[in-house]
């Protein structure tokens, strides 16, 4: 017995040597992610290779997307036409204040050919209640299609009311396409939709797992919420689809988010966000190219917006480069509120330098965890940040969801990505960068009312926390490039 156990240590460590090798010499992960993960191998070598089995492989990024139809709405075209025309400085922005803000679209033209659209209105909601019905409004309304996608969708109370709508406008013969993460909605089946697939609607999952809980692409989940109806009304943010997204699961309490109701141009790179991800998904009910999925659209508005996405199919971290250039053209505030702050180096630096320039810095994050070691590595960032002078709040009201960014009264934006590793590099999500004075000071404004229900986190209280809570930090802190 003691000579099987003896080489079945010897077995783990050489597996454990050859994993380390392949960390640093063949996948060239950046380095703290690296550390991490040696860290996890060397303290739990059995356990560990499974975790890394599980959620440390890198994804295959070949072909991961595809979807002819791109041609065919002239995308390629307009964003060639659209970064030319801002190189020669002869790009039409139709409202003025949009021009410093110039690099920024390049960077996501250039980034995530992601076009901007100027012509959009814009409605804000920061209550789950609100969402939800103007939502099923919208989907009562639907003449042609509904496309929807979420993290998370359960079918419970509102889930039940949104699938019961479905349900009635695919009888009345409107296309119904459902998508859904396996694991974010790991007890949602395709049978729980039968009679919805049976009145002509389809239904399919992310990255499904191969049995129940074993997944190979488990750490890679699409965290991205979008609905579409009839190409002409569109839903981005963080709300997923659930009763706690309605503030009535008592662990959670009020359920602080933020998403946008969107009519104009815009609709049409969110449906093409939306066919991208479907094809990938779907096994033979691919979306092919019509002019019913992409109709014109009258004028609606004047806000000026891009739909950049991110993922681990990129080689670059689209929303959060976009994130780090809000920063950098920041000349008076930057108000950030996010339920995880574990940021990369890169991020911090840029949030200090901001600071020491006497930039109005404000963080706000929320009063309880939904993930311990997440929670507790947002602690110890926020706290790091004090010291330079940010103003970090803790909000009290519940818990707060909501991804987005203000600078400056001018810039905005509204969308699936935290602030944290995970998001910049792990999971597939969605932004909407907004260049808007009056929308962008209407999200100000959420912010500063949302202050009158936090808690100010001072550099003098954070220095007075206990010892138990500065070593759940220093651990948090170790394994935050792979929470």
């Amino acid at each position: 017995m003691s000579q099987i156990i003896t080489i079945f240590i010897a077995a783990t460590l050489i597996i454990n040597i050859f994993l380390a090798i392949a960390l640093i010499f063949l996948e060239r992960r950046d380095a703290t992610s690296t550390w991490a993960w040696l860290l996890v191998l060397f303290f739990l070598p059995v356990a560990g290779f499974f975790l890394y089995l599980l959620l440390g492989r890198p994804l295959r990024r070949k072909h991961l997307f595809r979807w002819e139809g791109r041609s065919r709405i002239g995308i390629e075209k307009l964003i060639h036409y659209q970064m030319e025309a801002i190189e020669d400085n002869s790009f039409e922005f139709l409202m003025k204040d949009t021009t410093s803000y110039n690099a920024m679209i390049y960077l996501h033209l250039r980034n995530n050919h992601a076009v901007l659209t100027q012509d959009n209105d814009v409605r804000i909601f920061n209550d789950g209640f609100d969402k939800f019905e103007s939502l099923l409004h919208d989907l009562d309304s639907a003449k042609d299609h509904i496309h929807i996608q979420y993290y998370i969708f359960r079918l419970d109370e509102i889930g039940k009311r949104i699938y019961n709508t479905l349900l009635r406008k695919a009888k009345q013969g409107v296309k119904v396409r459902i998508l859904y993460d396996d694991m974010g909605s790991r007890w949602l089946r395709k049978r729980h939709f039968k009679e919805l697939i049976a009145y002509g609607g389809e239904v399919e999952a992310f990255f499904p797992s191969i049995l129940p809980l074993i997944n190979p692409r488990l750490n890679y989940r699409n965290h991205r919420k979008i609905v579409i109806v009839d190409g002409r009304i569109g839903y981005i943010g963080g709300f997923n689809v659930g009763n706690e997204y309605l503030g009535l699961n008592k662990r959670f309490g009020y359920w602080r988010d933020t998403h946008l109701r969107l009519e104009g141009s815009s609709l049409h790179p969110l449906q093409t966000r939306f066919i991208l991800d479907w094809n990938q998904a779907s096994a033979n009910h691919d979306i092919e190219y019509s002019e019913r999925y992409f109709p014109a659209i009258p004028r609606k508005g004047t806000v000026g917006m891009q739909i950049v996405s991110s993922g681990p199919d990129a080689e670059w971290e689209q929303i959060k480069d976009g994130y780090l250039k809000m920063i950098n053209l920041a000349t008076k505030y930057i108000y950030i509120q996010t339920p995880y702050f574990i940021p990369d180096i890169s991020f911090l630096d840029a949030l200090r330098i901001a600071c020491l320039s006497g930039i109005d810095v404000r963080i706000m994050i929320p009063n309880k965890p939904d993930h311990l070691f997440v929670y507790w590595a947002t602690y110890s960032n926020v706290g790091s940040l004090l010291k330079a002078g940010a103003k970090v709040y803790i909000y009290e009201n519940g818990f707060l969801h909501a991804k987005t960014i203000v600078v400056d009264d001018e810039v905005s934006t509204v969308g699936t990505a935290n602030i944290d590793v995970r998001s910049f590099k792990l999971n597939f999500e969605v932004n909407a960068f907004i260049y808007d004075k009056e929308t962008s000071r209407r999200l100000a404004e959420l912010f500063e009312q949302d202050m009158q229900l936090s808690t100010e986190l001072t550099w003098e209280s954070y220095q007075e926390r206990s010892s138990m809570i500065r070593l759940k930090e220093s651990v948090s802190r170790l394994l935050s490039p792979i929470l």
